[in-house]
């Protein structure tokens, strides 16, 4: 394509997900010519943003506050109605960011604007309608798709995340479902692989003595310690998104938890002996990829990660678990298949097809404009 594409995030931080995932398409825009000149991150007090998406991501970035979850007081599970009150009633914090965004749209005028699935985007595209293209990339989108499964949770918690696929994903020109594996296709979603950063292709895996693990909310270290009073002869390196945590704490000589960094995720990842999460999509891919068994853990009422793990277990990832008791892990891995190589095949494909989606969907909008009326 010989247009030089300008481009908008709009990325939600809640966890490394959708922040890996524009660090991965904006390293992959760049290598294709284009270029990205804003990033508009959605941060809430819970979470700190970790320091390498702001030294990577290579362009001016504004965080404006966004709807997040609101957990127990352990930081464990997902309240789901005090998460609509709380954020209903911060909303007007939240909708004052939309004409920063839009001062910055009609600033630099770009082709495209793609969100990385922030609730702000969709407001956006309903407050303002801009010109410029809509793209809104997340793997949440395959919900709808006919064969998704869904968890075993109540209809309002369906009902609840249907919905905020709809406003997030609103009025959009296409979406991008990020994939475990190919589906077959269907009307209103461009199926296509993880975007996983070059990073991870680069680290060549090997089967150490340690697990690995990543934990969502911090309230669940307590699980893992426990775990480990019992069965201290087994290494554990935990990463987790703890607030005010910026240095290793190391419990023992076999128990550490570490601050999120990716680099040194993405080390420990490719020589650890098997992995287990919360449930994130972007991590599952990451073990998936490097070809380590692994146990998810969804977050206690996080109907997304629940979906992920029902998802993730089918494509032959591992195994889901109610909580850390690693000894299911331990159990597991002499069993688990290698799916690496089918993995890797389709996780490849994933620049290719992302680009020819974006460069299509601007090469059919200049061709509606050259027909004459």
């Amino acid at each position: 394509m010989s247009k030089k594409l300008k481009c908008i995030f709009i990325v939600q931080g809640e966890g490394r997900g959708h922040m890996t995932q524009a660090l991965a398409l904006y390293d992959m825009l760049k290598a294709n010519g284009h270029e990205v000149g804003h990033v508009f991150l959605g941060v809430s007090a819970r979470r700190a943003i970790p320091s390498y998406f702001m030294e990577k991501m290579g362009c001016p970035i504004t965080k404006l506050s966004s709807p997040n979850f609101v957990t127990d007081d352990q930081n464990k599970s997902i309240r789901l109605l005090p998460t609509i009150l709380v954020n209903l009633w911060k909303s007007p914090r939240h909708l004052k960011g939309l004409s920063i965004i839009h001062k910055v749209v009609k600033n630099y005028q770009p082709d495209l604007i793609i969100n990385f699935y922030d609730l702000l985007g969709g407001l956006y595209n309903f407050y303002y309608r801009p010109k410029a293209k809509i793209v809104a990339v997340a793997h949440q989108f395959l919900a709808n798709h006919p064969d998704f499964k869904f968890a075993d949770f109540s209809w309002l918690d369906t009902l609840a995340y249907k919905a905020l696929n709809f406003f997030t994903g609103y009025r959009t020109d296409l979406l991008l479902a990020l994939s475990f594996r190919p589906y077959s296709p269907h009307k209103g979603l461009a199926i296509v692989p993880p975007l996983l950063r070059p990073k991870v292709k680069e680290l060549l895996p090997v089967k150490g003595n340690y697990i690995h693990g990543y934990l969502l909310n911090d309230g669940y270290s307590e699980e893992v310690m426990q775990w480990h009073q019992q069965h201290p002869e087994t290494p554990l390196q935990f990463f987790w998104d703890k607030k005010g945590e910026t240095k290793e704490r190391k419990i023992d000589e076999t128990l550490s938890f570490h601050p999120i960094n990716d680099e040194q995720f993405l080390e420990k990842m490719a020589g650890c002996k098997a992995f287990v999460s919360t449930a994130g999509f972007e991590s599952i891919c990451e073990a998936m990829y490097l070809g380590k068994p692994l146990m998810m853990v969804p977050v206690e009422g996080h109907f997304e990660q629940a979906c992920n793990a029902i998802d993730a277990v089918d494509s032959g990832a591992g195994i889901s678990a109610t909580s850390f008791d690693l000894s299911k892990l331990v159990e597991y891995i002499p069993n688990h298949k290698p799916i690496e190589k089918s993995f890797r095949s389709w996780a490849d494909q994933s620049e290719s097809m992302i680009m020819k989606e974006l460069e299509s969907l601007i090469e059919a909008k200049a061709s509606r404009k050259s027909i004459p009326h």
